[in-house]
């Protein structure tokens, strides 16, 4: 339940659907078994055991995207068909050309495809409706993007757009690295990667390393002076919440102290009022650490344009 990375994505204040609308509208897009001649099958899937597609709690909202994807590797295929080619060799006095070579894999790609194994897989997404916060538990953008497509087409309106903030995170993280310090609310941890500009993209990371004292200022300053921009940075917040912030806005690592896991197995006697608990906690810190974040990054920038609307094709065609 507890999320480990934020792409971090923007909707209007507050967000006009009600629960029981985009419930509905989900069910477009329901998950179904991946039929045993797809290769993958993608679909909302309840969050909780006995909830709807959306789960909701104290406003906040949670949805669950299951993907199921049919593993055939590409060697097993290549093999198969290369065993094939040497018995049609055999049949017809000479080897298969090009393309029926290419015709041959597509056929054992059909043969097989019903015998592989299936392996599932589940995206969580965070919705704060009424403060406009959309939040994909991915460690990519490529991987929140699924996400997003498959809700285009789900939805009949979608008004997202990127968070967008005034500085850079690059620019920030520099600075903070420069002058030592992070922002009220934000220390500096012991991890940092810093990447050359140049052509030869030239790199040093510091892993587990204080990034304080020792001369550590004097390297990490001539590093910056030397063209290395920061690309990630090891931070906490409150005292309460570490992670790796990216030069994309990224939230990579992100990590609950104990204390707060603490906090919410105090009262909770069963799994359904520990997921309870464990939502509440999570969503109540998040709602106060997002806008921070922006905050210390200049505030938010305003006018950037919505990501898309819905759309009549199915993401999995």
């Amino acid at each position: 339940m507890w999320f480990k990375n934020l792409q971090i994505y923007r909707l209007p204040t507050p967000w006009a659907i009600d629960l029981a609308t985009l419930d509905a509208q989900l069910a477009r897009g329901a998950f179904a078994p991946c039929p045993s001649h797809q290769p993958l099958s993608r679909g909302w899937t309840p969050p909780r055991q006995d909830a709807g597609l959306v789960y909701s709690s104290h406003g906040q909202w949670l949805l669950a995207l299951t993907a199921e994807q049919r593993l055939l590797p590409a060697s097993v295929i290549n093999e198969t068909a290369q065993e094939r080619a040497e018995q049609i060799a055999s049949e017809q006095g000479y080897p298969p050309g090009r393309k029926q070579f290419k015709e041959l894999r597509e056929r054992i790609t059909e043969e097989l495809m019903p015998r592989a194994f299936t392996k599932k897989t589940r995206t969580n997404v965070w919705i704060n409706p009424q403060h406009g916060w959309f939040v994909v538990d991915a460690g990519s953008q490529t991987k929140a993007e699924e996400v997003i497509e498959h809700l285009r087409f789900c939805l009949d309106e979608f008004p997202l757009k990127p968070l967008h903030t005034q500085r850079s995170p690059q620019s920030a993280m520099a600075d903070w690295l420069a002058g030592g310090s992070a922002p009220a609310g934000f220390t500096i941890d012991r991890d940092c990667e810093l990447k050359s500009v140049a052509e030869e993209k030239a790199a040093v990371r510091y892993v587990r390393h204080p990034l304080d004292g020792d001369g550590m200022d004097e390297q990490i300053r001539a590093h910056l002076a030397a063209g290395k921009l920061p690309t990630r940075l090891a931070l906490t917040w409150d005292e309460r919440v570490s992670f790796i912030l990216t030069e994309k806005l990224e939230i990579k690592r992100l990590a609950f102290l104990d204390i707060l896991k603490e906090e919410a197995e105090k009262n909770a006697e069963h799994a359904d009022e520990q997921f309870d608990a464990d939502f509440a906690l999570m969503t109540g810190e998040l709602s106060r650490f997002l806008p921070q974040l922006a905050e210390a990054l200049g505030g938010e920038m305003q006018e950037a344009a919505p990501v898309t609307t819905g759309t009549d094709t199915p993401p999995w065609e």
